[in-house]
C-alpha cells in the first residue's frame, strides 16, 4: 500500500487513476479538497476498494501519524501543493503553510513511522516529493535547460515555497537518512486541469466564445508534459530511482505560450468548428504578471540515463488527447466553473 497526498488535484489524481490501472497495490488518497481538489476526477474509482480516500490536512500532524500506524504504507507520494503562481503573488501565506509547513509536517510524521520499521520494510521504504521546475528560476533564450545540479533562483512566492519544501526533504535524508526521492517535473497538461491554467483555459474559454487571455508578448516558453508521462516517471522513480538522488523530468517540448494558444484553436477549428470564424479571433494580448519568469526548459537525460525513462507523448499527440478529452468531458467542466463539484465529497462519500 501507498499514501498519497493531493490525491484529488490534477497531477497526483492522476496519478492515483494511473496507479490502480497499472498494478492493484491499494492506495490512500489524503487530500484536504481545497478549491483545486475534485473528487469528480476520481469518479471512475469510487466503489473501487483499492481507494482508500481520506479527507484531510497534510499540516494535520495526527492525522498523518493514525494513516501511517494504521495502513503501514511503504511508501509516500507527496503530491499536495498550492501551485499557482497567480494566486501566490495575491495570498503567499496559503502557500508557505501547505507547500513549507505541510512538508515539515509530513517529513516528521514519516520520519517517527520510519523508525518503527525493522528489516526489509525499513529498507524498502520511500518518501517521494513531487516538486517543479520553476524553483531554478528563468533561462534566457540560449541558456542550457536546468539540470539537477542548477542553482535554486525562486522567483515567485509559489516556487520560493516549493524551493523550500525541496530543501526540506533533502535535509531529512542528510540529517535523519529518510529515505527520500526528489522529481522536479516541467509544465504538466492533460484531463482534469483546473481551468484557470493556460491550456484549459484556452479551451474553456474558446468554446465559451470568450476571450483568450495571452500574458504580455506571449513569447514566455515552457517545456511540456503530458500528464500519464510525468505518472510514468515516479512509478519508475519508486521502483528503480537512487535514495536522495533528484530526477528532473520534462517532455522536451519547448513551446512558446503563443504557440500553444495557436495549437489549440486549430485543434478546436478542426474538432468542434465555430460558426463564427475560427477561435484564433478571440486571441486578446494583455498585461503581463508581475515577475514572470521567461522560459523554463527541463533536461531530463538522468532519468533516462539511470532510469531508462523516457515520455511516450509527444506534444502533438498529448496535446490532442487533451482537446478531445475536454470535448468528451464538458459536464466535468461545468461542474468545475459552477462550484458544483464540490458538493461530490457530502454526495459520494460522506454516507460511505
Amino acid at each position: 500500500m501507498i499514501l498519497v497526498t493531493g490525491g484529488a488535484g490534477f497531477i497526483g489524481g492522476n496519478f492515483v487513476l494511473d496507479w490502480l490501472r497499472c498494478n492493484d497495490e491499494p492506495v490512500i488518497n489524503l487530500d484536504a479538497l481545497t478549491y483545486a481538489g475534485n473528487l469528480e476526477s476520481l469518479a471512475s474509482i469510487k466503489d473501487d476498494p483499492r481507494h482508500i480516500f481520506v479527507h484531510g490536512d497534510i499540516c494535520d500532524r495526527a492525522l498523518v501519524d493514525r494513516l501511517l500506524a494504521e495502513h503501514k504504507p511503504r511508501a509516500i507520494v507527496h503530491f499536495a501543493a498550492e501551485s499557482h503562481v497567480d494566486r501566490s503573488i495575491h495570498g503567499p501565506g496559503d502557500f508557505v503553510r501547505t507547500n513549507v509547513e505541510g512538508t515539515f509536517t509530513l517529513l516528521e510524521a514519516a520520519r517517527a513511522y520510519w523508525t518503527t520499521l525493522e528489516g526489509a520494510a525499513k529498507e524498502a521504504f520511500r518518501f517521494h516529493h513531487v516538486s517543479t521546475d520553476e524553483v531554478y528560476g528563468s533561462l534566457g533564450p540560449n541558456d542550457p535547460a536546468f539540470t539537477e545540479t542548477d542553482t535554486y533562483e525562486p522567483n515567485s512566492p509559489y516556487s520560493a515555497s516549493k524551493a523550500a519544501s525541496d530543501h526540506l526533504v533533502r535535509a531529512w535524508h542528510h540529517t535523519y537518512g529518510l529515505p527520500v526521492t526528489t522529481s522536479n517535473c516541467s509544465n504538466n497538461y492533460g484531463p482534469y486541469h483546473f481551468p484557470e491554467k493556460l491550456i484549459p483555459l484556452m479551451i474553456t474559454n474558446a468554446l465559451a466564445g470568450k476571450p483568450l487571455p495571452v500574458y504580455g508578448d506571449g513569447q514566455q516558453i515552457r517545456d511540456w508534459l503530458y500528464v500519464t508521462d510525468h505518472c510514468s516517471a515516479i512509478r519508475t522513480i519508486l521502483e528503480k530511482g537512487q535514495v536522495g538522488e533528484v530526477y528532473n523530468v520534462g517532455g522536451w517540448n519547448e513551446k512558446p505560450n503563443i504557440e500553444i494558444v495557436h495549437v489549440l484553436c486549430t485543434l478546436l477549428d478542426e474538432l468542434k468548428p465555430d460558426v463564427a470564424g475560427s477561435y484564433s479571433r478571440l486571441i486578446t494580448y494583455v498585461t503581463d504578471r508581475p515577475g514572470h519568469d521567461r522560459r523554463y526548459a527541463i533536461d531530463a537525460r538522468k532519468i533516462e540515463r539511470d532510469l531508462g525513462w523516457r515520455p511516450a507523448e509527444t506534444f502533438e499527440t498529448g496535446i490532442r488527447k487533451t482537446v478531445e478529452w475536454y470535448l468528451a468531458n464538458q459536464e466535468w467542466v461545468a461542474n468545475v466553473q459552477s462550484g458544483a463539484y464540490r458538493q461530490w465529497l457530502e454526495t459520494n462519500y460522506e454516507a460511505r
